[in-house]
């Protein structure tokens, strides 16, 4: 875990991001006159859950997918029946 100086980390954050980020580096201490005081470590990645498919199985989409355009709009203008 290297140590930076505040006036380094100032002037290469894209280089010290970019070593957490790529795993070069698992983090880096930051440090104000000589003494310790901020952590730079990569976030975790954002798990995104199993999408849910809520309109399965509710149409088929047909060949021509401009043959419905009139249901369509009847759908989205509230007069479909």
């Amino acid at each position: 875990m290297p140590i930076v100086n505040m006036l380094e980390a100032k002037s290469s954050l894209s280089r010290l991001v970019e070593a957490v980020e790529s795993g070069k580096e698992s983090e880096f201490i930051i440090a104000r006159n000589g003494k310790p005081a901020a952590r730079l470590v990569p976030l975790e990645p954002v798990r995104t859950g199993k999408r849910i498919g809520i309109a399965e199985g509710k149409f088929v989409v047909p060949d021509d997918i401009d043959t419905c355009n009139d249901i369509i709009e009847a759908m989205f203008d509230g007069t479909y029946e």
